[in-house]
Parts: C-alpha cells; sequence; structure tokens
C-alpha cells in the first residue's frame, strides 16, 4: 500500500523554481531520509507533503486520496510534521503543549502526555514557557507534541538540529525506528546518521530527485559528491557508514 505519493510537484515563488515536476512514492512503513545541499527544496517538499504549503501544480495523496480533500482533523491524524522552526501564537507552559498534542490522538491525553515526557526527558520543564526553553529543550517538547498522537505519517524537517549529540543520536535512531511500524520521512543534515540509520535515502537538488534508493546503493553513488561538490571517501564500520569529505 502506498501511504503518500507526489504527481509532478512544481513549487514556483518569486520567479525561482523551488520543485521541479518532483515525483515520489512511499510504502505505509519505512523510514526515509532526504538530503541534499542548501536550497535543494528539502524543506519546501516536506511542507507540501504537509499540506501546509500549496504547489503551483501537481497533486499529492494520501493513500487513494488527494490531500488537498482531507478535512483538518484527519490531516491532524495522519500526519505528523516536525517543522525545522516552530513558534506557537501563544507562550504556552511545556505541559500544555503536549497535553495540546496528546488531545488529538483520541486516547486518553493525560496518559500520552506523561508517556511523552517520560520519553523525551521533560520531567523538570512542566512549568516553564515556551519563550524560557532552550533550542534543544524546544526541540525535545515539539517531538512529544508531535508524537503524542502516533501518526501514520511523520514529516520532520531537520528535527535534531538544535539538540547535543546524545539526543541528537537518540532523536534520529527514534524516528527511523518509527518505520518498522508506521513512515517516517526525515530531512538529515548529517549525511553519516541518513546513510547510518535509514532504510531508504532520498538526494535532491535543485528541487529534483537526482538519486532515491537503499541507504547501502545510493551512498556508493557518484552523483552523492557530484551534488554536494565533494569528494567523498566511505568507511564501513561496525556501526555504519562515516563519509568524510574533500575538495
Amino acid at each position: 500500500m502506498t501511504a503518500i505519493s507526489a504527481d509532478k510537484l512544481v513549487v514556483r515563488r518569486g520567479g525561482a523554481t523551488l520543485l521541479d515536476s518532483l515525483s515520489l512514492a512511499a510504502p505505509a512503513t519505512g523510514s526515509i531520509a532526504v538530503i541534499g545541499p542548501n536550497g535543494a527544496g528539502k524543506s519546501t517538499l516536506l511542507k507540501v507533503l504537509a499540506g501546509i504549503e500549496r504547489p503551483t501544480s501537481g497533486q499529492v495523496r494520501i493513500g487513494d486520496r488527494d490531500l488537498a480533500a482531507l478535512t483538518g482533523s484527519e490531516r491532524a491524524r495522519t500526519i505528523g510534521f516536525l517543522p525545522q522552526h516552530f513558534e506557537p501564537h501563544w507562550d504556552l507552559g511545556v505541559a500544555e503543549l503536549v497535553r495540546l498534542g496528546a488531545e488529538r490522538s483520541g486516547q486518553p491525553a493525560g496518559e500520552a502526555a506523561q508517556r511523552m515526557s517520560r520519553t523525551f526527558e521533560l520531567a523538570g520543564l512542566e512549568r516553564r514557557r515556551w519563550s524560557t526553553l532552550s533550542g534543544g529543550e524546544r526541540a525535545r517538547v515539539l517531538l512529544a507534541t508531535v508524537l503524542a498522537v502516533d501518526p501514520p505519517l511523520l514529516l520532520a524537517d531537520e528535527p535534531a538540529a538544535a539538540l547535543d549529540i546524545g539526543h541528537r543520536l537518540d532523536v534520529i535512531a527514534a524516528l527511523a525506528h518509527r518505520g518498522r511500524e508506521r513512515l517516517s520521512i526525515v530531512v538529515v543534515h548529517d549525511l553519516d546518521l541518513a546513510f547510518r540509520f535509514f532504510d531508504r535515502v532520498i538526494l535532491l537538488d535543485r528541487g529534483r530527485i537526482v538519486a532515491h534508493g537503499s541507504a547501502d546503493d545510493l551512498i556508493k553513488d557518484s552523483r552523492l559528491d557530484d551534488v554536494f561538490g565533494v569528494r567523498f571517501e566511505r568507511l564501513s564500520t561496525e556501526q555504519g557508514w562515516l563519509l568524510s569529505a574533500r575538495r
């Protein structure tokens, strides 16, 4: 079963083409990393797949339904979206934000909120306001808020960028692990983490998919070097692939 598909997506903004006739299809389970240089269209792609931005042309489908036809509540239950930057309209407390996320799950909100607080180590932050949190604390709160719903489809735009190394590894591993039962599509800046944890990788450049496939296959593809404009030395370790770049 195809969980989400995109057909010939085009996004133009201010004379620039951000997505250029991009098509893809993803099954109901799996972990997919989206990589590419700055300006490749990664964030734009996720926003269009989440229904946050409308494409200039083309279509996104969730299963056999047009994404644009889903109601707001259907979309909230089906798609979890972790943006690169987030600012709530009101300066809510951590406990309020997590509970608001949990209430969308249809399960007892208190239990879901407590489970997420434990998972993302939010003890002691419950009464803190959003404006007082560090970047790493905000990232963990946002993860807890979105994942409290446990959506079938998770779209995450560099969710670990503000985290320290330990939490970054934990978060990326957890999002990839969701692929055993759900679908996770994650923009990943750190190429080592993308190839270490994810089943499949999509390589974007200038709004187009240059290459896609299993992590083991794509890491050997010379187009990876071409797109990033460097030469990668590839080292296979017990923990996964490591990349060292040089001009």
